[in-house]
């Protein structure tokens, strides 16, 4: 049985190992389009802040480690898929069938349509290419302007700022991190960044961004905000969000959202064809809607089933997917920040309630979610350790019962709560 491979970040990586283990004598051909090995885009900040070279940032570090698992590797882009004839047509022109297809091809940065957008000094920070041409404009000084304070917008700030520049970070939302912290905890986030000497604009977007040179100004660009305000830069980072790769897919019967649909088995609308990591859209644990889960575990755990089911094709013993949990740990500039689950909670006539914990002066922060005696969600800020027992609840849907009472009055007793009503006979023994 041959298993065609689409895509050579993580989803790809663990799905390739995990066929070979499963199946010791199929042909497995893994296909990525970058000219590079396997590599983590995670790591690429530490890049840029010079902690590690781009050997770092590969996924598995010896030279023929994918030549002893009997992985084949190809270098293209999928341009077209035919699903009667299971064939894959490559950039190149040339085709490829296969008896199992995997769709791990990631996502793409997305670039507003604004005036100016293209100009080299206007940088996404998604690939190796990227973060070349970002380390070659970002010196010591530079004045740069980051558009977005998302999750990507803040692991690119730890880094630029650790280069030496002058950052001022645009963002449409009224907060930081919008789409991963409460209100409360995305302004928190803000003013610890003020205080690092980041200015930080909210509830505003950039409206055009041209040469410095056509505005009669020395900059090299000039970006208008829609505050009006006209501020001269030396580089641009566009951090707006991401979209899944998706466009080979139009016109045939996988059926596609904003990602690719899978059931609990990772398998798409096709027989035979199955979508893991950021491409892919599966059941979110609580509500069973479509939901893409940008992070690396998601795609892992997401790969390994996949390819569980990939390998044992039609046959009992299918491998499921319990259910992806939205989980984000963030590191800005220093601040630990988390958010699990349904972090914004659950209306009070369909039996949402929460609590929410504020210490402003310390920079510690817990809001907990819960629908009827269960935590579904979580945000914090400050809190280093232990916010694993909040994913365990989570994600195991544990019943609180009286617990719930006591997190209300004292939402750091997470963690007893997580040992006596998850760990019962851990707790018995102690």
């Amino acid at each position: 049985m041959k298993h065609l491979i689409l895509g050579n970040g993580p989803a790809g990586v663990v799905a390739a190992e995990t066929l070979r283990k499963a199946a010791p004598g199929d042909d497995i051909l893994m296909v990525g389009h970058e000219d590079a090995p396997p590599y983590s885009r995670m790591a690429i900040p530490y890049l840029l802040e010079g902690n590690i070279d781009e050997s770092g940032t590969w996924l598995r570090k010896g030279a023929d480690h994918f030549e002893r698992l009997r992985i084949r590797q190809l270098r293209g882009r999928a341009v077209a898929l035919n699903t009667d004839k299971r064939t894959v047509l490559f950039d190149d022109g040339h085709f490829e069938d296969y008896d199992r297809l995997l769709i791990a091809t990631g996502s793409h940065p997305v670039r507003p349509p604004i005036p100016g957008v293209d100009l080299p000094e206007v940088q996404t920070c998604w690939t190796l290419a990227d973060a070349r041409a970002i380390a070659a404009h970002a010196k010591p000084g530079a004045r740069v302007l980051q558009l977005g304070a998302g999750f990507i917008g803040c692991i690119i700030m730890e880094a630029l700022a650790k280069r030496g520049v002058q950052l001022t970070v645009v963002e449409m939302g009224d907060r930081m991190v919008p789409r991963m912290m409460t209100p409360k905890a995305g302004g928190m986030i803000k003013r610890w960044v003020e205080d690092k000497g980041v200015r930080v604009v909210t509830s505003a977007g950039v409206q055009r961004i041209d040469r410095g040179s056509e505005s009669g100004r020395e900059a090299p660009l000039v970006v208008t905000l829609s505050t009006g305000d006209r501020l001269d830069c030396d580089l641009v980072i566009v951090a707006a969000g991401v979209a899944p790769n998706v466009g080979f897919l139009e016109e045939t019967a996988v059926h596609v959202a904003k990602g690719v649909l899978v059931d609990d088995r990772m398998e798409t609308s096709v027989p035979g064809i199955f979508a893991a990591g950021d491409v892919a859209e599966a059941p979110d644990l609580f509500t069973g809607a479509h939901l893409v889960a940008a992070i690396q575990p998601n795609a892992a755990d997401q790969a390994r089933i996949a390819a569980m089911n990939m390998a044992r094709g039609t046959t009992t013993g299918e491998a499921k997917l319990n259910g992806v949990l939205a989980i984000n740990v963030l590191d800005t500039l220093g601040l630990i920040s988390s958010s699990f689950g349904q972090w914004w909670g659950e209306k009070p006539e369909a039996g949402g309630s929460g609590v929410e914990l504020v210490d402003e002066a310390r920079y510690r922060y817990l809001s907990l979610q819960f629908k009827d005696d269960v935590l579904i969600g979580a945000t914090s800020i400050g809190l280093t350790q232990h916010v694993g027992a909040l994913r365990g609840l989570i994600h195991g849907q544990v019943k609180l019962g009286d617990w719930k009472g006591r997190l209300l009055a004292n939402p750091l007793g997470f963690v007893d709560a997580y040992v006596a009503r998850s760990q019962q006979p851990m707790a018995l023994a102690r």
